[in-house]
């Protein structure tokens, strides 16, 4: 049995691979397996989105927050694709500490098992 905490980061702008994110997220977290989700690349754009009560992920997405697993947005990122200021609105931290962008190998240095979409 792999009791090694997981943190996904989450790269594409795909609502749809996001999905995957959330439920994983979610679901490792319930399992006591970490779950922490962080948001990087391309997707940070997917944030304002989600936190429109239309959006198909709004309630995954209210879930995951209210969980605590929603880590933060990459800070560069999202400065880059210019949504820094909405992420911050909707209540996620930004978070940068390798040259502006979130570190995985602080996460393995705590003992999370790094996994991608």
């Amino acid at each position: 049995m792999h009791t090694a905490k997981k943190v996904i980061f989450a790269f594409r702008n795909d609502s749809m691979c996001f999905i995957h994110v959330l439920l994983n997220g979610i679901d490792l977290h319930e399992r006591g397996l970490g779950g922490k989700i962080v948001i990087e690349g391309d997707a940070v754009s997917l944030v304002p989105e989600m936190a429109e009560p239309d959006h198909f992920l709004y309630t995954q997405f209210e879930k995951a927050r209210g969980l605590g697993i929603v880590y933060g947005a990459c800070r560069a990122c999202s400065m880059k694709l210019r949504v820094a200021e909405e992420i911050e609105k909707v209540g996620i931290a930004l978070v940068g500490d390798m040259s502006g962008h979130p570190s995985m190998g602080g996460f393995i240095e705590q003992g999370y098992e790094v996994i991608t979409f």
